[in-house]
């Protein structure tokens, strides 16, 4: 059958805390904390540990709703003496979430990464697995109640092995992780610089200029939990030039601005990060509010075209009568509402338009606009057309967005509701609120704006900017407004910034009596560095075209950043071939017609980072790296913390090829006929690198109710492992949750032609995955659903079983209908 199943055995250590921070001198630990100084074993000896922040004694009272106080320059910071080897850090953050990441030091001046950056509150506590550390801050905290540190104290003596595979991709080194390690310690020339947790496999030396030419060895070492370390790696050697590096460590992670906590999310310690942007709204699905006047639940399902099986959590709330309504409560403080809602399409196709009232706390607010012009497409399931004629429907929901005109407080009501004005029936899946503010011109000698809000005057704009001899003008300001755009902008000649008041204030609007305009932004290399940040565009594509329609499309450009934009009926936001060292960040991207955002044809060393997607016509977040248009290789791209929601055709993360690429903390949910996540070397008649030899990560993957049915037949997985026309090896999954699947958790598939396979699942590694409530579908299609892992011995018709072999570690299978299914001579489930 192809299947084994091996058992190793556990290590296990009995920990003993070593010390508790003294905050200020003279106090004792108090009875809120553990352990205290004290308490320390006599090897560890006693501590006296300062603390610099305002207040700083308030960090220390035993009352933990009592602060010292931290600014973005002065972080709230511990000095425990000596570097010590820390077992972990507890905090207690008092009142609203806090974004906050735990940093150390050695020398109290380069400080590195102790512990992911995201939303804390109350008591939290962070594992730090023996790495060595005498500084401690908690960067980001404007309120720290209490701070307790604990060293690592083990009778276990015996180091983990050292690291393998270590070698360096111009200033990033990388390793193979070792099994057992709680962390990694990195060297430069035989100093610590970075102290990193069990899930680092690289890292990046960002040191400040120097002024000599000089040559630089690394070696990294894991240690255990114990605060065992083991002998160096093999070392890795590059030549600096003069300017270009230094002895200093200078790593300082961007800290996000706090947001406020998302509702029913508390932080829980011990608890992994979840995957998934971290965007400024809050969403509240409708099946999750309260309901009246007849208004009924709907779902859940999982079919094509129905009210229930296209809504995000499969459920839905349907208004058909006067007086039915959805009732939700506000969390936190709005003055924004968007719902994602599905009315009926013109018998004949081409939309209908309707209005649903909205009220505040019983009080009647201003309606919503509502038109399905921009849903319900029909027939072939690859190409579907605006013509109900041509067979089922899909695709049959849309969002709308209303500035409420005024801030609502948390704990109110906000109702949808069927009034005898509102003449269609609805279906509303949920609601986002949000408070919006307007940016205003960041400078305005600097930022020159826009005479008017037509086309010409935008461009012009951008011209007087780009002509600039004096060196004053750095770009644009687009003040709030609503502006009308036919075409495309050309930015050309040197970088520009073009800043709006924010996607819900300066918003670029497609011609409404058109259809399929292509509007946005061209750039050429002269524009390398430009800056595009706090606008909308709201285009008028009512069917897929490939070509035009990309807000963003871009080539042979780098170093431009995208940021806090919003994207809606367009066919991509961007589309990025051979573009280098590019940033898009917290962007807003919805009902497209084709992907979200594509890399392609070399693009390299790009960051794809806090960013939603929302019904995606095709891959919500992919990277290809086909040759067609240029470029080579495709590494060091590093896509995280990313959500990709309803998907209605293809995938909510698509890797094609490459190497040396990052994906992780991405969260996938409802895709309608597709896998949640592919990895696929099938090249679409295109050319195009494989995968290899360098590893491709993907880790810590959320994918949920994920999978579906297309291609004639074929059923999809939450994760498709798909090996095609090119090579396909050296994946690393490090750490996946796959839940409720339409059909099966992952699939391993083989391409053939002319009755041969094209190439195997080589050097494909699997850990910490867990796959759960894979059921038997019930349709057409259920003799194959059901299954936990499934090597596909028949996709279809004129193919073949999959080929090759996969290793499972710390796999979790439960509640499937069938844990594995692998009936193959020719693939190999490796679990260990």
């Amino acid at each position: 059958m192809g299947t084994t199943q091996r058992t190793k055995p556990s290590r296990r250590r009995a920990w003993r805390p070593a010390l508790a921070a003294v905050l200020s001198t003279g106090l004792l630990a108090t009875g809120w904390q553990a352990f205290s100084a004290d308490a320390a074993p006599e090897s560890a000896g006693p501590l006296t540990v300062r603390l610099s922040g305002e207040d700083a004694s308030r960090a220390h009272d035993g009352d933990p709703d009592t602060y010292a106080k931290g600014t973005s320059s002065r972080w709230v910071r511990a000095d425990l003496g000596a570097t010590r080897r820390l077992d972990r850090v507890t905090l207690a953050l008092p009142g609203k979430a806090q974004r906050v990441q735990l940093q150390g030091s050695a020398n109290g001046r380069d400080w590195n990464e102790l512990s992911d950056t995201r939303a804390r509150r109350g008591e939290v506590t962070v594992r730090l697995g023996g790495a060595p550390v005498r500084y401690v801050r908690a960067a980001g905290a404007r309120r720290v109640g209490e701070l307790a540190v604990h060293g690592a104290e083990s009778g276990d003596s015996t180091p983990p092995r050292a690291p393998a595979g270590a070698r360096l991709d111009g200033a990033t080194l990388r390793w193979e992780r070792t099994p057992g390690a709680a962390g990694y310690d990195v060297y430069a020339n035989g100093r610590l610089r970075a102290a990193l947790p069990a899930k680092a496999a690289r890292w990046k030396d960002t040191a400040a200029p120097g002024g000599a030419r000089q040559r630089i060895t690394y070696t990294v070492r894991a240690r255990d939990a114990a605060g065992n370390q083991s002998p160096d790696s093999r070392e890795a050697t590059r030549t600096v030039a003069a300017g270009k590096s230094a002895g200093r460590a200078a790593f300082e992670p961007r800290l996000a601005k706090p947001r406020p906590e998302r509702a029913g999310k508390p932080e829980r310690a011990g608890k992994k990060a979840a995957a998934g942007a971290d965007m400024p709204y809050t969403t509240v699905e409708a099946e999750t509010g309260t309901t009246g006047g007849g208004a009924q639940v709907v779902g859940p399902n999982r079919k094509i075209g129905d009210l229930a099986g296209e809504a995000s959590g499969r459920k839905a709330v349907t208004l058909k009568e006067t007086g039915q309504y959805v009732e939700f409560r506000t969390t936190a403080e709005t003055n924004t509402l968007v719902t994602r809602f599905s009315i009926p399409d013109a018998p004949g196709g081409g939309g209908t338009d309707a209005t649903l009232n909205v009220y505040v706390d019983g009080e009647k607010a201003k309606p919503l606009s509502l038109t399905s012009k921009y849903a319900w497409l029909y027939g072939p399931e690859a190409s579907p057309v605006n013509d109900p004629g041509a067979g089922p429907a899909r695709h049959i929901y849309d969002e709308a967005h209303l500035n409420l005109g005024r801030t609502v407080p948390a704990g109110s009501t906000v109702r949808l509701q069927k009034d005898a004005d509102n003449s269609s029936s609805y279906a509303i899946d949920f609601v986002d609120f949000e408070k919006a503010e307007a940016a205003p011109n960041p400078d305005p000698a600097a930022f020159v704006e826009p005479a008017g809000t037509g086309h010409q005057d935008v461009q012009n704009a951008l011209d007087k900017a780009r002509m600039d001899t004096t060196g004053t003008i750095q770009g644009v300001y687009l003040p709030p407004g609503d502006y009308e755009t036919s075409s495309k902008f050309q930015v050309y000649g040197k970088p520009v910034k073009v800043i709006g008041a924010g996607p819900w204030f300066t918003r670029f609007h497609a011609p409404s009596g058109q259809q399929n305009t292509d509007v946005g932004f061209r750039a050429d290399n002269g524009a390398n560095g430009s800056v595009f940040s706090g606008f909308a565009y709201f285009g008028n594509y009512t069917s897929r075209i490939d070509g035009p329609g990309k807000v963003f499309d871009f080539q042979n450009v780098s170093g431009i950043t995208i940021e806090n934009t919003w994207a809606e009926h367009m066919v991509c936001l961007y589309w990025g071939a051979n573009t280098d060292k590019m940033t898009l960040k917290d962007n807003r991207i919805r009902d497209t017609f084709a992907d979200g955002l594509n890399m392609t044809n070399g693009s390299s060393d790009n960051l794809v980072t806090n960013n939603e997607t929302r019904s995606t016509g095709d891959d919500s977040f992919a990277l290809f790296s086909a040759l067609d248009s240029g470029g080579g290789e495709q590494t060091g791209n590093v896509y995280e913390h990313l959500t990709s929601k309803l998907t209605w055709r293809a995938a909510g993360l698509a890797v094609y090829g490459g190497q040396l690429n990052t994906f992780r903390d991405i969260r996938v949910a409802d895709t309608l006929v597709y896998s949640g996540v592919t990895v696929s070397s099938l090249d679409f008649g295109f050319p195009m690198n494989g995968f290899g030899p360098g590893e491709t990560t993907l880790e810590n993957l959320s994918v949920e109710r994920a999978g579906g049915h297309f291609w004639n037949g074929q059923t999809f997985p939450g994760i498709w492992m798909f090996s095609a026309s090119k090579p396909f090896r050296a994946i690393r999954v490090k750490g996946a949750e796959i839940t409720d699947p339409t059909y099966h958790g992952i699939m391993f598939q083989t391409n053939y032609v002319g009755g041969q396979p094209q190439n195997p699942v080589q050097d494909t590694e699997l850990s910490d995955v867990t796959v759960s409530g894979a059921k038997k579908s019930g349709d057409e299609y259920d003799e194959k659903s059901g299954f936990g892992i499934w090597a596909n011995e028949m996709p279809e018709a004129g193919q073949g079983p999959a080929v090759g072999k996969a290793t499972f570690r710390n796999l979790t299978l439960r509640d499937n209908a069938e844990d594995i299914r692998n009936t193959t001579s020719t693939f190999t489930v490796d679990v260990q």
